[in-house]
């Protein structure tokens, strides 16, 4: 049977240089690649225990049409961007503290939820939805 996996995810900020703490120093993750081409820019974040697979974070307007990326940045700005991003840990009490302490927005504190997880969300520097769940 043929393997399939996922490679990458897009995550659309309205600024990118804001965003590179919140990634690289609140979630911990390390940054692979930094491109810059024809005015945009891309940079790639990746998972320690997970080589190969990766967070694109870029402006609205990279790979896609002008019209494209005034649209998708004045969802990003309102909050109502895609997502939420959904990431996993085994300590969420240490990152929960680490997110905060680095100044991200704070949606939910640790709860165990109903339905058998136990998370907590954020908003990145750009307003996008984030939840982390305890492995």
């Amino acid at each position: 049977m043929t393997r399939i996996s996922l490679a990458y995810c897009p995550v659309t900020v309205d600024d990118v240089d804001a965003a590179i703490p919140f990634y690289r120093d609140g979630l911990g993750l390390d940054i692979l690649n930094d491109v810059s081409y024809d005015g945009h820019r891309w940079v790639s974040f990746g998972f320690a225990e997970q080589p190969g697979v990766m967070i694109v974070v870029s402006d609205p307007s990279a790979g896609r049409s002008a019209e494209d990326g005034e649209a998708l940045e004045r969802l990003v700005v309102k909050g109502s961007g895609p997502g939420p991003y959904v990431f996993s840990t085994d300590d969420l009490d240490a990152t929960f503290e680490r997110l905060r302490a680095s100044g991200a927005e704070v949606l939910q504190e640790p709860i165990a939820q109903s339905w058998g997880a136990r998370d907590c969300a954020f908003r990145d520097p750009a307003g996008n939805h984030l939840r982390i769940n305890q492995r």
